[in-house]
């Protein structure tokens, strides 16, 4: 497994050594070995915003997408988002197939926010972030947080600078999680979840898409005792019985228990495991269609790393089955392979929920009722929408864009437009082309170049961080 940081464990809720500057008490120290030493001019960084470490991208390991061809799935996207809960009723499987293919990386951030039912959680509690951002927080999960916040991408240009704005409000999404559940309080994994998530959106969009995660698409993971995700390692090691015979008797033999090698997939959502442009086309998949993608993962992996007895030979015991699966060869991880073998695995939201009965039935005999009571699982983004179907008020972008296909024909407007005596003018025209467009305006400009269009904010914590009203903007 691609490892950078601590590993997670079935212990994970809170370990670590809190950091300080000289014994100061202050958190924002500038530790080189801890914190990196921000990024240097010279620091070359890939496409994703990584400078080194296993997620860096180098040479072809991600698929590169013709510009013409990315700027048609953008057109498509701007209109799927205009038009959500009419595209999620009735042409569901076209949203599924275009995930599947990967969201276009300038729609990426909104795409999530919609997929997850993260928009309509925003809109329906109106100030409550920042209402939970001004609160301080309970001191025991603030400290453990704290402790965590380095450990998230440090090779990440928005993570590598101690203090800087992607640890401000890596900080300030994982407090007020523990203050909207503060039953559940905070586990390490969810750091980072919330940290991919703020590569892509504001904080506040990224708390209500963790909340959603949490909640309905892996709800009991990050819970005291863990007993969603054991739960679900036995579905996975059932899963495998069917999937691949052979990696299921290795596992069986050498008593391999599943939590020993997916706990970290499967409550980091594979973010710490694969190539960066597989997480995200994974995520893509998962956002839009459930848990069954993190199952999915897990088999495929499974299966490639143990499906046959060529393979067996060089992993005779636990321990170095145990190796094998913590260093996945790199084609099996690799964008295109991954991603069709996902696609094509046949393991269906009734599987697992047929599966999920059967394990539940022998951990009530073997050990009694579960102590975590969650609620049930939403499988994607179109069964939490059907639970919870939201008006168009909640839907609606601010601002609405409306963008024009280039596969579109160009229509007659302008020729009407003369009739009537409206031609505009050449000078008309220049005015136009010069006024700042508001779906181009990069919401993460340098304090020195502040955008005319965000001169009235002042957001809360980092100055580079954005709320909720500007982040319809960001493309």
């Amino acid at each position: 497994m691609a490892k950078t940081e601590q590993g997670y464990g079935p212990g994970m809720r809170g370990s670590g050594e809190k950091l300080t500057d000289n014994g100061n008490g202050n958190l924002y120290g500038s530790d080189p070995e801890v914190n990196g030493n921000g990024i240097p001019d010279e620091t070359q960084v890939d496409k994703y915003g990584f400078t080194g470490g296993a997620q860096q991208t180098s040479g072809n390991t991600a698929e590169e997408i013709p510009n013409d061809v990315l700027r048609q799935r953008e057109s498509k996207w701007l209109d799927m988002l205009n038009s959500w809960d009419k595209w999620m009723a009735k042409k569901h499987r076209k949203v599924r197939e275009r995930c599947q293919k990967g969201i276009p990386p300038s729609l990426r951030g909104r795409a999530w926010l919609y997929l997850s039912g993260g928009k309509v959680r925003r809109e329906q509690n109106q100030g409550k972030f920042q209402e939970l951002d001004d609160q301080p927080g309970d001191p025991k999960w603030v400290d453990i947080i704290e402790r965590d916040l380095h450990r998230q991408f440090p090779f990440h240009e928005m993570f590598a600078a101690r203090g800087g704005h992607g640890q401000q409000d890596l900080f300030r999404v994982l407090k007020a999680y523990t203050l909207h559940r503060p039953e559940e309080g905070y586990c390490q994994a969810q750091a980072p979840i919330a940290a991919v998530l703020l590569m892509h959106m504001p904080a506040e969009d990224a708390f209500w898409v963790l909340v959603q995660i949490c909640e309905k698409y892996l709800p009991g993971y990050y819970s005291t005792g863990l007993e969603a995700i054991q739960l679900d390692g036995e579905i996975l090691y059932a899963l495998l019985r069917r999937v691949s015979p052979v990696a299921h008797r290795h596992l069986k033999k050498h008593k391999l228990e599943p939590i020993l090698y997916m706990t970290e997939w499967f409550m980091c959502a594979f973010s710490r495991t694969l190539p960066w442009a597989s997480v995200l086309r994974v995520w893509d998949m998962f956002l839009c269609e459930g848990v069954k993608i993190l199952f999915r993962v897990g088999l495929v992996l499974l299966k490639s790393m143990l499906g046959s007895q060529e393979k067996l030979k060089t992993c005779q015991g636990l321990y170095e089955t145990m190796e094998l699966l913590r260093a996945i060869q790199p084609q099996y991880m690799q964008e295109s392979f991954l991603v069709h073998e996902v696609i094509v695995l046949e393991v269906s939201e009734k599987d697992i929920e047929k599966e999920h009965h059967a394990q539940l039935k022998r951990w009530k005999e073997s050990r009694g009722d579960l102590n975590c009571k969650s609620p049930p699982r939403m499988h994607g983004a179109k069964a939490i929408m059907t639970a919870d179907p939201p008006s168009r008020q909640d839907l609606r972008q601010r601002p609405t864009i409306i963008v024009e296909s280039p596969l579109t024909p160009k229509t007659d407007e302008v020729r009407v437009g003369d009739t009537m005596g409206t031609r505009e003018t050449k000078e008309d025209k220049e005015k136009k082309t010069i006024l700042p467009s508001p779906e181009i305006v990069n919401p993460y400009l340098p304090p020195s170049e502040p955008s005319p269009l965000l001169n009235h904010v002042t957001p809360q914590g980092s100055k580079e961080s954005l709320s909720s009203a500007e982040h319809d903007t960001y493309l």
